[in-house]
């Protein structure tokens, strides 16, 4: 029983995996504010288009 208790504090593969799944999740959270961050750019982008289209759509008298 000891032995195995041994074995088991020098066996690291589990860290191994909790490491990955640390940068994982911090990747994750990265492009999640990427995307937010693209998609306020976008939607500030096509309502400034909307705001040049209808008043250039009043200047013509459509």
């Amino acid at each position: 029983m000891v032995e195995f208790f041994k074995k088991l504090k020098r066996d690291d593969r589990g860290a191994t995996a909790v490491e990955y799944g640390l940068i994982l999740a911090l990747v994750f959270l990265a492009m999640i504010g990427a995307v937010q961050s693209f998609g306020q750019t976008s939607i500030q982008m096509w309502d400034r288009i909307s705001v040049a289209t209808q008043g250039a759509n009043q200047s013509a008298g459509v």
